[in-house]
């Protein structure tokens, strides 16, 4: 890598010797020759080399001195490159009024030589500096009756810097489309030149065009790109695309993608001190977070790239960060702050658009300016001497006279450019008052919305609890009713003495059965309520599985016996990490429903196993099974239930409590079934503590 290194300082050591060498004997030629064409043609020379070595002082001073040798031999040839020459020039040294006056004079040289490239390299040329002004529509206009004939001959350099400036001019003249086409073109030649930074500068157009075009899957493309090319700035480049990246993955709704680049990001910015970067990543990581749900996190970024701001300008991520700070506050309910972000939005973004529509106003009439004089000028034919706009150099007969005509009017638009702008001082002052005005109308409109919103919410939370209520006094009035009148009724005529002591030992299995069904209908009744009302949460611990297997098979032992049904218990010891109480509903629900649904001579087996570090319990019973219809609608919050193989009753309620409290736990609970065959419940939960990965965003 060092070799590497000293031969390119070696390679440009060497050509700006070369560079140098050549220039000066340029130089010394030009003293020891003739005054005739040969003459002017090395001067030309000169001011080329000089021109390309940026030393554009020297470079005015001869092509002067050459513009009066020519002018005196009326070498129109030569006049007309010269007048090209001072026009770039001119243009390097900020002077725009005498670039484009050249420029006029050499289009009207080169049309008497009928040079049609010349003609277009001066079109090319106006209009890239009307749009490096920001004078789109003028420059575009100039640029593209050029570019035919720059294509046609295969002028990549020139081509470059023509693709380049029609790009910038669509763009901020909103055609994306065509800004996209030309900035495609540029990166073509680019890439052939080898030229790392225009290849990512023309990248990053590209991106951020498809950007604004909302196509975020191509803008991902063209950002991941420039992360692709190896570059020995590499830090510096990342810094400035990785926030960019993130904001497309969040818009692209890739939230564990963004939170990557984003977190690299802050890290990045962070070390190389960057706080542009580093603001555009915070406010990025502030809609990441609030739109993953994170909204405190939010907030801590957006305050964050907010004290920033105070000491750092960037209009774009201020107005950004406050419509953020609003969306943020709104949600957590903090209203008056809210409000107040959304004054301070409107007010930055009103001030942002008056500037520009008075900077627009003010470029039109130097726009104008420009353009007059060069559509003017480049009638008017090569004059003698120096036709520049200074003492040494006054304009000549016509090209005087339209120049002070041209100054009188320029005074004149200034005037009323002053006086416009007066009225619209005022206008925006009384516009200010209308707009508080506005906003605190806007406000309190917004604040009503909103507990409007807040209003339908609690009415909707209501009705669900006035629905739960409802299911549960129709379960309390029906079910529960039954088994205590049968519960009662028994007790009356024990009470009356009506039974005799057969009666009563018959009587008895029927009464233990009613009793038991109510005790189970409590049980689910109560969990139920408890879940829909949402204030269930699990406390997991580390407990044997098998402890509450073998205390839910002691609660159903008479239940095997009444009905003559054999249990199997294959369980091993095994630990879970759940909510023990919570396991144990679930492990009774599942056992009392195997019993229910089992008949004489029928077999349950209870099994457990070690699958990808959980725990697998299964319930199978050699029953009735379960047809494929009432398969679809178990563990569903609307309730379902058919009667045991002795006539048993349920609520409906058990395996939708199941699924509730084993999802509440991490863990998953599901069924297999064939009809008079027999059903096999499977509930797996975590053997240890499962942690949901956050990523580092700063």
């Amino acid at each position: 890598m060092k070799k590497i290194i000293y031969v390119i300082i070696l390679l440009s050591v060497c050509f700006g010797y070369a560079q140098t060498k050549n220039i000066d004997s340029l130089t010394v030629a030009l003293a020891f020759q003739k005054t005739d064409t040969s003459k002017i043609s090395t001067s030309i020379e000169l001011v080329e080399e000089l021109y390309d070595n940026k030393d554009y002082n020297l470079a005015l001073k001869y092509v002067l001195e050459a513009d009066k040798l020519a002018t005196k031999l009326n070498y129109i040839q030569g006049l007309s490159r010269i007048s090209y020459l001072k026009a770039l020039i001119y243009n390097k040294k900020g002077d725009y009024l005498n670039a484009i006056n050249n420029f006029s004079e050499a289009k009207t040289l080169y049309s008497s030589l009928d040079d049609t490239l010349a003609i277009a390299r001066i079109n090319n040329q106006v209009g890239l500096i009307e749009i490096s002004r920001g004078y789109y529509d003028q420059g575009l206009a100039h640029t593209l009756s050029a570019i035919n004939e720059l294509e046609k001959r295969h002028l990549e350099k020139e081509l470059k810097d023509t693709y380049k400036g029609l790009a910038t001019a669509y763009y901020n003249n909103g055609k994306y489309d065509k800004a996209i086409e030309f900035n495609l073109k540029r990166l073509e030649i680019e890439e052939l030149s080898g030229d790392k930074n225009s290849i990512i500068e023309a990248v990053k157009n590209l991106a951020a065009l498809y950007s604004t075009k909302k196509e975020h899957r191509k803008s991902i493309e063209y950002y991941e790109r420039i992360l692709m090319v190896n570059h020995s700035n590499n830090d510096s480049i990342r810094a400035d695309i990785l926030p960019k990246l993130g904001f497309e993955y969040v818009q692209f709704r890739d939230y564990d993608k963004a939170g990557l680049y984003l977190s690299e990001s802050i890290d990045l910015n962070r070390r190389l001190n960057n706080t542009y970067g580093l603001i555009e990543t915070l406010n990025n990581c502030g809609e990441l977070n609030y739109k993953r749900g994170k909204v405190q996190l939010a907030e801590i970024r957006l305050n964050e790239a907010n004290s920033l701001l105070k000491n750092y300008s960037n209009k774009t991520e201020e107005l950004k960060n406050y419509s953020l700070l609003k969306i943020v506050d709104s949600i957590q309910h903090q209203y008056q702050r809210a409000f107040m972000w959304q004054g301070k939005y409107y007010t930055l973004k009103d001030s942002l658009d008056l500037a520009a529509t008075n900077s627009k106003a003010s470029n039109k009439i130097k726009s104008l300016q420009g353009i007059d004089l060069f559509n003017g000028l480049q009638q008017e034919g090569q004059v003698d001497g120096e036709t520049v706009f200074t003492a040494e150099h006054p304009l000549l007969g016509d090209t005087k006279r339209k120049f002070d005509r041209l100054q009188i009017i320029t005074y004149a638009l200034l005037a009323a450019f002053v006086i416009v702008s007066t009225f619209l001082v005022l206008i925006y002052l009384n516009r200010e008052r209308r707009i508080k005005y506005t906003i605190d109308l806007e406000a309190k409109t917004k604040k009503i919305e909103i507990q409007n919103k807040a209003i339908l919410e609690q009415s909707a939370h209501l009705e669900n609890i006035n629905h739960i209520k409802d299911r549960l006094f129709s379960i309390v009035s029906h079910d529960l009713k039954d088994s205590l009148t049968s519960i009662n009724g028994f007790i009356d005529l024990l009470k009356d003495g009506s039974l005799t002591r057969q009666e009563f030992d018959r009587l008895i299995p029927e009464l233990s059965e009613n009793a038991n069904n109510a005790s189970l209908l409590l049980f689910n009744l109560l969990n139920w309520s408890k879940s829909q009302m949402e204030s269930l949460e699990p406390s997991a611990t580390l407990f044997d599985i098998r402890e509450v297997v073998l205390d839910k098979i002691k609660l159903i032992e008479h239940k095997l016996v009444d009905k003559q049904i054999e249990l199997v218990d294959n369980t091993l010891r095994d630990f879970v990490y759940a909510d023990y109480s919570m396991v144990e509903i679930v492990i009774q629900n599942l056992l009392t429903n195997a019993v229910k649904f089992t008949k004489a001579g029928d077999t349950i087996t209870i099994s457990n196993q070690i699958n990808n570090g959980h725990s697998i319990i299964s319930i199978e019973d050699t029953g009735v099974g379960i047809s494929q219809p009432n398969l679809d609608k178990l563990f569903k919050s609307n309730t379902f239930s058919t009667r045991g193989t002795k006539n048993e009753k349920g609520t409906g309620l058990g395996l939708s409590i199941c699924k509730e409290l084993v999802d509440l736990n991490k863990g998953k609970i599901w069924v297999e079934s064939v009809v008079n065959s027999g059903s096999t419940f499977f509930v797996e939960l975590p053997k240890t503590k499962q942690e949901t990965p956050e990523l580092n965003l700063g």
